[in-house]
């Protein structure tokens, strides 16, 4: 049973009112436009976990998952088809998800990397509908957007001190386990509890180390988010209303939390169509850059060698790394607009062929990488980026690529395809399935999984379309 210890010193009611928003949200009472967008990310989410199949880090994320597997085996491994446990199956599917750097991306992170992952391996073990399914997701990414929102960082932060992405990430986890378990309202506020238990400390280490281990850290978050619903399922005492003592998360996040976020316009302003999906497997402030290539390059015919000179303007901070020896991680690579660039140019469909650990130092592409540079305009900053896209705003970019024979291409972008404001179609978010998961999937079983995933709603039970999800 729960119950307030220190009661007289809280004011407000944030944990317990997203606990019941969870607890009470129904199909029925979700917009049909959320609903259709709750399926398109899952189809996203799920390709391009298919997407990285043959990668170093889905091998390891699978033979982890395989040896920690223990308990029922009632959830599937995404790409191998091995049934583990529940919190086994997670930590492998969410890492897969961001391996490619190629799901959606929020004000706040990658919340689909969590939300999907989680909510699919619940609902298969409980076997739950495709509706059941879908309200989890929707209930999910609008919990964990707003509390990600109250925690982040002021406009003048630090990037040196942190930004933490998979701090937070551990409530895209929480959420959907928990509607999908059956947790009551308070249960679900214990639940989140145990998230901010599990809430590590900020760290820019990924940043600082660029290296692959970045992806292991939705793996992480995923596992514990099932982890802590399965122990408020299991029963406490106390351990309510984490959003509203002041002494447990917050103020321990951010200087300047924002605390009306955690129920601002909460049911009534659905910020899962605020969320960004990417076209590309690169970073989110590559995908302007790598659209424009796509665009110039294809109405003019421009074969790579024919390039010159490639010139990117503004540039962004933090995003024109090239190192005449190559790249040291596929984190690294993602994160560079030379490499992204020139891998496109390359080679037009995407997938895990760009990031094979000889493309790192590959002649050819470092050839090419080489010829982007920054154009002469004052460069974007990654924070004020941020701010920007909060506030429906993203950065204009325009590239120019000029030929061996002196001719010059220009063209300019803001919102990219998978922009909220230039978001894809039902038909769109199906094709974009069907080359992300081409690594794993093959023929008819492409096919029939893209069907399914196109038509979640009329799903009776997930784990009838797991078996679709790995290779022959």
């Amino acid at each position: 049973m729960g119950f307030r210890v220190n009661a007289q010193d809280i004011t407000t009611n944030y944990t317990q009112t997203l606990a019941e928003f969870t607890a009470s949200l129904k199909y029925e009472d979700i917009p049909p436009e959320v609903l259709e967008r709750a399926k398109h990310f899952t189809m996203q989410t799920i390709g391009v976990s298919l997407g990285a199949k043959g990668l170093p880090m889905t091998d390891k994320a699978i033979a982890i998952g395989k040896a920690c597997g223990v308990g029922e085996p009632e959830a599937t491994l995404w790409v191998d088809g091995s049934k583990v446990s529940m919190t086994s199956a997670v930590f492998a599917n969410s890492t897969m998800a961001d391996i490619l750097d190629w799901e959606d991306c929020s004000w706040t992170g990658h919340p689909s990397a969590g939300v999907i992952p989680v909510a699919w391996a619940a609902a298969e073990a409980h076997h739950k509908s495709g509706k059941e399914f879908l309200t989890a997701v929707v209930a999910a990414y609008e919990v964990y957007q707003r509390i990600a929102m109250v925690v982040q960082p002021p406009r003048d932060w630090d990037i040196m001190k942190g930004w933490g992405l998979t701090s937070w990430q551990v409530f895209a986890g929480v959420v959907p386990a928990a509607k999908l378990m059956g947790l009551s309202a308070e249960q679900i506020n214990q639940a989140f509890g145990f998230g901010v238990l599990c809430c590590p400390i900020q760290s820019n280490l990924h940043h600082i180390t660029m290296s692959d281990a970045y992806h292991f850290e939705h793996g992480f978050r995923a596992k514990d988010g099932i982890l802590a619903a399965m122990a408020a399922k299991a029963g406490v005492d106390n351990y309510m209303d984490c959003f509203d003592d002041t002494y447990s998360f917050d103020y321990h996040m951010t200087p300047e939390p924002q605390r009306d976020w955690y129920t601002r316009d909460l049911g009534t302003r659905w910020l899962m169509m605020e969320v960004l999906i990417k076209h590309w497997p690169a970073n989110m402030w590559l995908q302007t850059p790598i659209e424009l290539a796509h665009n110039i390059t294809t109405k003019n015919g421009i074969k790579p060698e024919d390039i010159a000179d490639i010139e990117l303007d503004p540039p962004t901070v933090g995003r024109m790394y090239f190192s005449p020896e190559g790249f040291n991680s596929l984190t690294q690579a993602q994160f560079s607009a030379p490499f992204m660039l020139a891998a496109y140019l390359l080679e037009p469909t995407p997938g895990p062929g760009w990031f094979d650990r000889a493309k790192l130092t590959d002649p050819k592409i470092l050839e090419l990488a080489a010829k982007v540079h920054g154009g002469p305009s004052d460069p974007h900053y990654l924070g004020l980026c941020f701010k920007g896209f909060q506030n429906g705003e993203f950065p204009t970019k325009k590239l120019t690529i000029t030929t061996r024979d002196g001719r010059q291409y220009s063209e300019s972008m803001d919102c990219h395809p998978g922009h909220p404001r230039n978001m894809l179609t039902h038909q769109e978010f199906i094709e974009r399935f069907k080359v992300q998961a081409a690594p794993t999937l093959r023929g008819e079983r492409l096919e029939r999984a893209a069907r399914a995933l196109a038509e979640l709603e009329a799903c009776g039970d997930i784990a009838a379309i797991s078996p679709l999800l790995c290779g022959e």
